[in-house]
Formats: C-alpha cells, structure tokens, sequence
C-alpha cells in the first residue's frame, strides 16, 4: 500500500438524483461567453470560436434540492458577479468526439454559478494574463444534484433563470446558446482528452451583475429545480 507525505485530498463527489452513489468529479470545464446576449453584454459579437477555462474540484460547493447554501463573499474583491448555468456530466469521454456522438458522452445534468470576481477578471484581461483569480477561487462553484440524462432525455433547450433577493436578473433559454452543447463537447474533446467525470459548466445567458454579502440567488432550469445560494 502507497505512502503518502500528507493525507490526500478527498475525491469531490456530487449526489445522484436517484441513487446512492455520488458522481466522483474529475475536472471541471467552463464554457466561456456562450450565450449570444451575454457576449454582446461583454463586448463580443459574432459566432466565434469556443474557448474555455477551467475551476478546481475542490471550488465547487454542493447545495442540495430544497436548501439554501451559503458561500462566503471572497477576498481581493468589491464586484463578484453571478453567472447562472446548466452543468454537464460526462459518464464518458475520449479524444476528437464528432458532434454527432456527443450526447452519447452525458451522464447528466445539474444546475450551477460560476461566480467570478469581476474586478480582478478585468484587470486579468487588461494584462494579457490568466484568469484563474477571477474565475477559480474558493466556493467560486455553487452546484446541485445531477440529474441522470436517463430521467431527464437529452437536453437542448429549456428555460434559465436567476433571481437576486427576488428579482428576475437572467432569464433565457438554452437554445440561445452559440455553441450547443453537443459542439461545445466535440471542440472540448480537440483540445483535451474528456473523460468519465468531468463537469462542463456550458455557459451563462445575459443579465450577470454583482451581489453582496446578504444576497440571495435562486437560479433555475426547467425540470431541473432550483438552486438556491446565500453570500455570507
């Protein structure tokens, strides 16, 4: 039996609607400006090409149906934003995936915030840098149970929505999405071997802004239920 120097981190599991074994996440690919009103919101017009990023494990923060989770307000930061979107699972992966095998790869579906510290993401861009402090920090990935595609059929649209303390802030479909979910699958797999347990969050719709310590964010998607957050 292996040695280790220090106790190894535990592996990240998210609960499966529906059964008793957890989904062990592997790595967790963000989708970034996929939505056309949330890319002109940005700056960005035009069907460009996807590009992607990326949070630890060990950032996401299981909330689970019919709760509220808090995450703390982040440090080195006075404008955090909300992103709310749908999350993939991946049962399985592989390399150069054709569009067309790609939903063959979805284990299921959760709800999920990329929350970003937008001041320091900016500054990033300015520099030319990565954006890893503003994208990947600590409780940055609020996200629910994953709900088996086997339950739920292949997803491809479907109402998005978060609310701030009860007004609407985002509110979309999926089907507004520049690049579908089984392209984003496909591009992903030509850049990186995808395998059984990694999470791709697809994408936020228009309507991102700040929040503070106080808030309360109840994000949605049809048949998905919701996925409730406080920042503490």
């Amino acid at each position: 039996m292996s040695e280790y120097v220090f106790t190894p981190p535990a592996v990240v599991g998210l609960p499966v609607v529906g059964s008793q074994a957890k989904f062990a996440v592997r790595h967790v690919y963000c989708v970034g400006r996929n939505y056309v009103e949330h890319a002109k919101e940005m700056g960005f017009t035009g069907r460009e090409e996807p590009f992607f990023f990326s949070k630890p494990a060990d950032a996401l923060v299981y909330v689970a149906s019919g709760t509220q989770g808090d995450i703390h307000y982040p440090p080195k930061t006075s404008n955090l934003h909300y992103e709310m979107e749908l999350v993939v699972a991946l049962g399985k992966g592989g390399r150069d995936i054709p569009v067309e095998k790609a939903n063959e790869c979805i284990f299921g579906y959760a709800l999920g915030l990329d929350m970003t510290r937008r001041d320091l993401q900016g500054e990033c861009k300015k520099l030319g840098r990565p954006w890893e402090v503003g994208k990947a920090f600590d409780e940055s990935g609020p996200i629910g149970p994953i709900h088996p595609v086997d339950k739920t059929g292949v997803i491809d649209q479907g109402a998005i929505t978060l609310a701030v303390n009860g007004q609407m802030k985002q509110n979309s479909n999926l089907d507004k999405l520049i690049w579908s979910i089984p392209e984003s699958i496909s591009f992903l797999s030509s850049l990186f071997e995808l395998k059984a347990g990694d999470l791709i969050f697809t994408g936020t719709p228009e309507g991102v802004g700040p929040v503070v310590a106080g808030d309360q964010m109840v994000g949605t998607f049809d048949g998905l239920g919701e996925l409730k957050v406080r920042v503490v």
